[in-house]
């Protein structure tokens, strides 16, 4: 997702002179090189000064720039958490903040690098929108929203690396502010976004194996969320299961459940997410999730599967 990213907004950063990206002490991954060597002007390194890298977005955006402040999803969020409140959100600036590494995906580097209350913080944010593609077909349709989009704020939180693509037989389009449904079937919804999206993929299998038609679900656009998509998808489904890659308060899977007993809708709903604690664990992304309980076995047990 980073590189697809990088890709996009390199080739659109080439006819559009208003786009700017702003990061802090953070080496440009792939095409993001190539735009800091081809456009110096518009490359803009504070170093370790992440809420100066927030205010400079504002100010860029105040002159009619299209800044994007790009670093690890910890320090463009939570160290200038001030500055997103008060200089972005407060004043309804079209600025793009660009998290890499949503949720646990920096594994190996412990509590201070794992963005696992992002998506509470963020959406808890008023006039803040929240994006989390699920794969690099989804992060290129996101980079284009948020380089033209006029509305405010937004809050796009990517995988890493070597995310593979889910979405390339989808069977409805990327749209801004709606659920995508990447598979279509009647039993069993199984909705996601993010990274996490491929253990939502297996466990759709093993919904199938017994026999379930299932539908796959991206729930890209976190917030403003399609409540009427989820409703929809309530009713007719006979079960949803929420995967998501975040802490339990603040989450996705709650949300669904209020929908749900607000719409009177009888669908049962399971929801899966990280756990509320900080778990002292060092191993690979995959080990990291298990650890939180966010693997296929476990999750296979818990929905009946096993």
């Amino acid at each position: 997702m980073r590189n697809k990213f990088a890709d996009v907004f390199y080739e659109l950063g080439r006819d559009d002179p208003k786009l700017c990206i702003v990061v802090a002490d953070i080496s440009p991954a792939g095409s993001i090189g190539k735009f800091r060597t081809e456009f110096p002007q518009r490359f803009i390194n504070t170093g370790v000064a992440e809420q100066i890298m927030i205010g400079m977005c504002a100010g860029m955006a105040q002159r009619g720039l299209r800044p994007f402040a790009y670093t690890i999803a910890t320090f463009t969020l939570y160290r200038p958490f001030e500055f997103v409140r008060d200089d972005l959100c407060y004043q309804e600036l079209p600025v793009t903040i660009v998290g890499i590494g949503g949720g646990v995906t920096y594994s190996t580097l412990g509590g201070t690098h794992h963005a696992q209350e992002d998506i509470g913080v963020a959406t808890a944010i008023p006039n803040m929108s929240v994006i989390a593609p699920c794969d690099p077909a989804e992060a290129e349709m996101a980079t284009r929203w948020c380089a033209t989009q006029t509305r405010g704020p937004v809050y796009l939180r990517l995988g890493k690396a070597g995310e593979p693509v889910l979405t390339d037989k989808a069977a409805d389009p990327w749209r801004f502010g709606k659920l995508r449904y990447i598979e279509r079937g009647e039993d069993v919804c199984i909705l996601a976004y993010g990274p996490i999206m491929g253990l939502a993929v297996e466990i759709a299998d093993r919904f199938r194996q017994r026999g379930d038609s299932v539908s796959i679900v991206s729930a890209h656009t976190v917030k403003p969320l399609d409540e009427e998509g989820i409703v929809d998808a309530l009713r007719r489904h006979g079960r949803m299961v929420v995967i998501e890659e975040t802490a339990p308060i603040g989450s996705l899977g709650p949300r669904i459940k209020a929908i749900a007993y607000d719409a009177g809708a009888r669908c049962r709903v399971d929801s899966f997410s990280l756990r509320d604690e900080f778990i002292h664990h060092y191993g690979s992304h995959a080990e990291l999730l298990a650890a939180h309980g966010l693997d296929a076995a476990r999750i296979g047990h818990a929905l009946g599967l096993s």
